[in-house]
């Protein structure tokens, strides 16, 4: 249940912001991410992973919750050094939180064939990254 391309893609933006690249270039590289890759990778996770636990588990509100934020701040067209810089540090707590805490309480109940399930369906296989400007080299 790695999140890899997601780690990768905040690095891009960390390294964006670092070199001072134009807020809208960035902009424009995480509208494309959004639509692309992370808008559906949150729903197979909303639909798949998190019933293993359960709507109710605190764990799973908090993830859903980061995920209502994360959509808002993609999906934000204000200030967008701030949002560029919040998408930056909600997104890189939000991976770190699935991978050190959720995904292993959802791996000590999940099944042997719901385990399998979401590899086959969460896995980063189909990720073409955009290199249209590569505005983090």
């Amino acid at each position: 249940m790695t999140t890899i391309t997601a780690y990768c893609s905040a690095g891009k933006l960390g390294q964006g912001i670092k070199l001072n690249i134009e807020p809208e270039r960035i902009k424009k590289y995480l509208d494309w991410f959004w639509m692309s890759y992370l808008k559906h990778i949150l729903k197979l996770k909303n639909s798949m992973c998190f019933p293993i636990l359960g709507n109710e588990n605190e764990l799973v509100k908090q993830a859903l919750a980061e995920h209502r934020t994360l959509k808002r701040l993609f999906e934000n067209e204000d200030d967008l050094s701030k949002t560029n810089s919040l998408i930056e540090k909600e997104l890189e707590m939000h991976i770190r939180f699935e991978e050190r805490v959720l995904f292993n309480a959802i791996q000590s109940v999940a099944s042997s064939e719901q385990l399998i399930q979401i590899e086959i369906d969460c896995v980063d296989k189909c990720f073409y990254e955009n290199l249209s400007d590569p505005f983090w080299e």
